[in-house]
C-alpha cells in the first residue's frame, strides 16, 4: 500500500490534546508519520492542519502563520492556567459593558504580550508550564505580537464572546486575562475555537482526507510558486544549481520561499538567500 502524504485539514474537539487528536488520523490505512502543524490548547477546539508522510518535512512552511479565533471571557475570577482548568488564583468585579468596549482598542496591533506561565514557553531552559507545576514562578518576558482586529461579539455578564485576528505566536490567554484587567477586572478565557489558520478555514475541514499539496494549498499558504518544464524536474531531483533552472520560470507571487510545481505536480520548496535560490525541501 502507497504511504499517505498531503494535509488533513481536521476540526479537533474540545477536551482532547493536539497530540491524542491525531490517534484517527493515525487509523487511516497507508497513513505512516503524521504531525501537526499548531497545538491547540486541550479545552480549545478547531482547525489543526495535518500533515502526513513526506509533507511532514513541509511543517517549517506551515509554522509563523497568521491565525483568527472565536473566544469567550469570563470575567471576575483569573485561573492560575488562564483557562476553564485552571485554580482560581484572583477575583474582582464584573467590568461593566463600557468599560471593556474602552479596553478593546487597547489590543489592536503591535502590541507585547506575557505568555500563561502554564505554557510550552522555555525559561531558562526548561518549559514554564514545567517549572509552574513545580511550584516556581518562572519570569514570562513580554513579547510583540500583532492584533490585526479585535471585536466583542457577545455580552452576557460574565461571558463576554470575542472573535480576533492575529500573528503566530499570540496566547488568546494571556489576551483574556489583559483585557480583564484593563477593563478593571479580573478574567481567564473560557472556551476558544480556532477558526482559521493562513487561508485554510474550519468550514474547510472534515472528513478524514488527505489533499495533496498543490497550487492552491501554497496559494492558502500565502506563498509564490513556479512552475518549471517537466525535462527540468531531474535537475531538482539530483539537487543542480536551482538559478539555471528557475531563471526563466517567472514566480507566481512575491516572498523568499516558493515552490516548486511541475504539471500541477509539487516538486521542491526553495528558499532566496542574499538574492540567491537555494534549495529548502525536495519532495520526491
Amino acid at each position: 500500500m502507497c504511504e499517505t502524504s498531503g494535509l488533513l485539514l481536521l476540526d479537533k474537539k474540545p477536551g482532547i490534546t493536539s497530540f491524542a487528536a491525531l490517534n484517527e488520523v493515525k487509523r487511516i490505512p497507508g497513513t505512516g508519520k503524521v504531525g501537526h502543524t499548531g497545538t491547540l490548547d486541550k479545552f480549545a477546539g478547531g482547525l489543526l492542519p495535518v500533515l502526513a508522510g513526506r509533507a511532514v518535512k513541509l511543517a517549517p512552511w506551515f509554522s509563523c502563520l497568521d491565525k483568527e479565533y472565536e473566544g469567550t471571557v469570563r470575567f471576575g475570577v483569573e485561573t492560575d492556567t488562564l483557562d476553564p482548568g485552571g485554580v482560581p488564583v484572583h477575583h474582582a468585579e464584573i467590568p461593566s459593558l463600557d468599560a471593556v468596549e474602552k479596553a478593546l482598542p487597547l489590543f489592536t496591533g503591535a502590541i507585547l504580550q506575557a505568555p500563561p506561565a502554564y505554557s510550552a514557553v522555555h525559561v531558562g531552559g526548561k518549559r514554564a508550564s514545567e517549572l509552574a507545576r513545580a511550584g516556581k514562578a518562572p519570569e514570562m518576558k513580554r513579547r510583540p505580537v500583532f492584533i490585526y482586529s479585535l471585536e466583542l461579539t457577545s455580552w452576557e455578564p460574565p461571558l463576554a464572546g470575542i472573535r480576533l485576528s492575529c500573528s503566530s505566536g499570540t496566547y488568546v490567554r494571556s489576551l483574556a486575562r489583559d483585557l480583564a484587567l484593563a477593563a478593571g477586572s479580573r478574567g481567564h478565557l473560557a472556551a476558544l475555537t480556532r477558526t482559521r489558520v493562513a487561508g485554510f478555514h474550519l468550514s474547510d475541514a472534515g472528513g478524514l482526507f488527505f489533499r495533496p499539496i498543490d497550487i492552491t494549498v501554497i496559494e492558502a499558504l500565502g506563498l509564490p510558486w513556479f512552475e518549471i518544464n517537466s525535462h527540468d524536474v531531474q535537475k531538482i531531483i539530483h539537487g543542480q544549481p536551482l538559478e539555471p533552472v528557475l531563471e526563466g520560470a517567472a514566480p507566481h507571487g512575491t516572498g523568499d520561499s516558493a515552490a516548486v510545481f511541475s504539471d500541477a505536480s509539487f516538486i521542491a520548496m526553495v528558499e532566496k538567500r542574499d538574492g540567491i535560490w537555494k534549495y529548502g525541501y525536495v519532495y520526491r
